[in-house]
């Protein structure tokens, strides 16, 4: 049987969302972070080469990575609607954001989450020139790339209700753990009212509540 090993406050969520999501028959074994460091307990690390989430072991497999492992367990379900085939209409736009969630928004927030470790952990005055210098990587790269992204979310939904068509997909799936990063962080408060409808369907769904149930943390992202 399929384990997921569930990290609080991680990319795992989005497997178990995905197994929820499927009815799928799965065990959870749940990790905590160190209270004082927020590292991963060394158990979890002997899972994973990279010591990261989300791990998922299927007999003697083990898997890592997050489009790895729902691509994984789709393989499962070969008619499930998560994964449009071949020649279905919707299939190119839940491809595109399948693999823009990882490719493109969180390659971009990854740029930003280190900028800001950099400034709040570097003393003054060598803190102060990098937060100048990191001003500008924020002006001419990261928030210009970001602005494109949400902006043609806003579309795409203004169009069909999810990311993945008119159906809930992986994509959807895949890009939860981003999404809900960017709106804790003010992103969608104004001028994006499709995105938020779709915050509302997300949570409104019965899978999405049973797994937010088993992760029982007040967020499902890690605040740094």
């Amino acid at each position: 049987m399929l384990t997921l090993h569930h990290l609080e406050y991680s990319q795992s969520f989005r497997i178990l969302w995905l197994l929820e999501e499927l009815g799928a028959q799965y065990e959870l074994k749940t990790y905590r972070r160190d209270p004082e460091t927020n590292l991963v307990p060394d158990d979890y690390k002997a899972l994973s080469p990279l010591g990261t989430a989300p791990v998922v072991t299927d007999g003697d497999l083990v898997l890592a990575e997050s489009n790895a492992i729902i691509d994984h367990v789709l393989d499962a379900y070969p008619d499930s609607p998560l994964r449009p085939g071949p020649g279905h209409p919707d299939r190119p736009r839940h491809l595109f954001w399948f693999h823009a969630a990882q490719g493109s928004l969180m390659s971009i927030q990854g740029v930003a989450m280190v900028l800001t470790l950099l400034e709040s952990r570097t003393p003054w005055p060598i803190g102060a020139l990098l937060k100048a210098i990191f001003g500008q990587v924020r002006k001419l790269f990261v928030n210009p790339r970001l602005d494109a992204l949400f902006a043609l979310m806003e579309r795409d939904l203004a169009e069909k209700p999810f990311f993945g068509g008119d159906n809930l997909t992986a994509a959807d799936i895949t890009l939860v753990y981003p999404m809900f990063a960017a709106r804790e962080k003010g992103a969608f408060e104004h001028g994006f009212p499709n995105t938020a409808r779709w915050f509302d369907r997300v949570e409104a769904m019965e899978s999405f509540r049973a797994a937010r149930a088993k992760d029982d943390r007040d967020s499902i992202v890690f605040r740094f």
